[in-house]
C-alpha cells in the first residue's frame, strides 16, 4: 500500500498543492515552520480522520477559508483508490470515495492505513492514560474501521450519562438530607434523573463492553511485538512489558467475552452509583483505563530514562505496524521530525527497522537528518513550495 498522489486546497499553509508519489523512502526537508509537516498530516488524516498535532480540525483549515479539502489517490495490489475529505469545521465533514459520496465520512476509513511517528510519541511512555488509551483506540479503528462507530457511541453515552450525574450531584447538593439512598432521592424529586440515568447506562455497558473486549484483543496480540520491536531497538535492556489496566483493578485474566464483561462493567457502575452522584462524573469505564509500560518489573513512567522512554514509544508504533501488516498489507510509514530527537545508535536501528517498508514518509529538518539507511526521493519545502529534487 502506498499513498500516489496528494491534492491539498486551503489545508493549513496551503492554498493548493500536488504531489505525485512513489513506493520507497520520499524525504521532505526544509527548516521548521515551512509546511513539510503539514503534507504528512494530511496523509495522516485520510488515514484516521485526526491530527496528531491538534485535538480538532479548526487548525487544519487555512486562514480566511471556509472549508479544506485534502485528496489521495492509495495503490494497493495495483488497484487504485480516491479518497476526497472536505474538513468543515464546526460541521459535519464529507467524504467520497473514488468520486461516490459516502453517507459518513468515517464511512471512508480503512481505504489507507497509516503508522506515524512523531515527537510528540514521548507521551506514550511519559503521558497521562490518555495518550495511551488513544494509542489503542486509533489502532482498532485502523485494523478494524467500524470501531469508530463503536468509540463514538461509548463517547455519546459517556457524555449524557456526565450531564445527567451532574444534574444529579447538584440536586442532591441542594437538599437538606444529603446522604441518601436512591429510594428515598428518587422521592425528594430526582426520580426523572435516576431513571434516564439507568437508560444511560445500558448504552455505556453495551458499548463499553465491545471496546473493552477489543481492547484486551488488541493488547494480546500487540504484546509478544512490542518485547521484539524494544529489544531491536535497545539490544541488551530489560525486557518491554505490557499490560491492560482496566477501570476496576490490575487484574490480567479478564478474558474477552463481552458478554461477560458486560455483566461485570454493570456491577462496576451500581457499585459506584453513590460516588458517581456525589462527583457528578462517570468513576468507571474504558475511558479510565489505561495501558501499562514495564521494563523488567519497574513502570516505565517515572522509572525509564529519557532514551528508555523514547524506545518504548517507538516499540509501540513498531509494533502497530507490525500487527497491521501481518493482517493484510504493510501501511505507510510516516516519520515526522523523529530523527532529530534520538541519538545516534536509535537512529540507526530505527533506520534499518522502517526500511523495508513499501512506503516511508519523512520530514526532516535538513538532509543530514535522515539517515543513509533511508535514501530516496526528496523534496524541499521552503515558504510552502514543495520542489521534487530528487
Amino acid at each position: 500500500m502506498f499513498t500516489a498522489h496528494l491534492s491539498l486546497t486551503d489545508f493549513r499553509s496551503y492554498p493548493t498543492a500536488e504531489l505525485a508519489l512513489e513506493p520507497g523512502v520520499t524525504a521532505f526537508v526544509g527548516p521548521n515552520g515551512q509546511g513539510k509537516t503539514n503534507l504528512v498530516e494530511a496523509i495522516g488524516y485520510v488515514a484516521s480522520h485526526a491530527s496528531h498535532r491538534v485535538a480538532t480540525d479548526a487548525p487544519l483549515v487555512r486562514h480566511g477559508a471556509p472549508r479544506a479539502v485534502i485528496r489521495a489517490v492509495i495503490e494497493r495490489d495495483q488497484r487504485r483508490a480516491l479518497v476526497e475529505l472536505e474538513i468543515n469545521p464546526g460541521k459535519a465533514n464529507r467524504a467520497r470515495v473514488n468520486r461516490a459520496p459516502v453517507s459518513r465520512a468515517r464511512d471512508a476509513l480503512g481505504v489507507l492505513r497509516t503508522v506515524l511517528f512523531a515527537p510528540e510519541d514521548l507521551a506514550l511512555s511519559k503521558g497521562d492514560p490518555s495518550e495511551r488509551r488513544k494509542f489503542m483506540d486509533d489502532l482498532l479503528v485502523a485494523r478494524h474501521p467500524r470501531f469508530a462507530g463503536v468509540r463514538a457511541d461509548y463517547d455519546r453515552a459517556l457524555k449524557q450519562r456526565n450531564a445527567l450525574l451532574r444534574t444529579a450531584s447538584q440536586a442532591r447538593r441542594r437538599s437538606p438530607r444529603r446522604q441518601m439512598d436512591d429510594a428515598a432521592f428518587a422521592s425528594a424529586g430526582a426520580g426523572d434523573v435516576l431513571s434516564t440515568l439507568e437508560v444511560w447506562d445500558a448504552h455505556l455497558v453495551r458499548h463499553g463492553a465491545e471496546l473493552l473486549a477489543a481492547r484486551l484483543d488488541l493488547v494480546e496480540n500487540l504484546r509478544p511485538l512490542v518485547a521484539k520491536a524494544y529489544a531491536e531497538l535497545a539490544p541488551g535492556s530489560v525486557p518491554a512489558q505490557i499490560d491492560y489496566r482496566w477501570f476496576s483493578t490490575d487484574e490480567a485474566d479478564l478474558g474477552t467475552d463481552r458478554a461477560e464483561l458486560a455483566v461485570r462493567l454493570g456491577q462496576a457502575l451500581a457499585e459506584a452509583r453513590a460516588q458517581e452522584i456525589e462527583r457528578g462524573v462517570t468513576l468507571v469505564g474504558p475511558h479510565r483505563d489505561d495501558l501499562l509500560l514495564r521494563l523488567g518489573e519497574l513502570p516505565a513512567r517515572g522509572y525509564a530514562s529519557h532514551g528508555e522512554s523514547w524506545s518504548f514509544a517507538l516499540a509501540l508504533r513498531l509494533a502497530a505496524y507490525d500487527l497491521l501488516r501481518s493482517e493484510g498489507g504493510d501501511p505507510v510509514l510516516i516519520l515526522d521530525d523523529v530523527f532529530a530527537e534520538l541519538d545516534a545508535q536509535r537512529r540507526r536501528r530505527l533506520a534499518e527497522i522502517v526500511a523495508p517498508a513499501e512506503q516511508v514518509l519523512i520530514t526532516a529538518a535538513v538532509a543530514e537528518d535522515v539517515p543513509r539507511e533511508l535514501s530516496g526521493a526528496r523534496f524541499d519545502v521552503t515558504e510552502g513550495s514543495v520542489t521534487h529534487v530528487g
